[in-house]
C-alpha cells in the first residue's frame, strides 16, 4: 500500500491536509486580518500598526513551520 500524499502534505495542527502552499497562503490571509482588525479597533487607542505586523509574523511562521 503506497501513500498518496505529496511529499510536502502532512498533518500539523491545522484541522486540515495542507501543504506548504496552502500554510503560505492561511499565514497572508490571517495577515490581512488581523491588520485590518487592528487599524478599525486598536490603532484609534493609540497603538501601532507595528506591533500587529510583529504578532502576524510570528503567529504566519508558526503556521508554516508547524501547521
Amino acid at each position: 500500500m503506497s501513500d498518496t500524499r505529496g511529499e510536502d502534505e502532512r498533518h500539523g495542527f491545522l484541522p486540515i491536509q495542507t501543504n506548504a502552499f496552502d500554510r503560505g497562503f492561511i499565514a497572508v490571509v490571517i495577515f490581512v486580518a488581523i491588520s485590518l482588525l487592528w487599524m478599525r479597533f486598536l490603532e484609534p487607542l493609540g497603538l501601532s500598526l507595528y506591533i500587529s505586523t510583529a504578532i502576524s509574523i510570528v503567529l504566519g511562521w508558526f503556521i508554516i513551520r508547524r501547521g
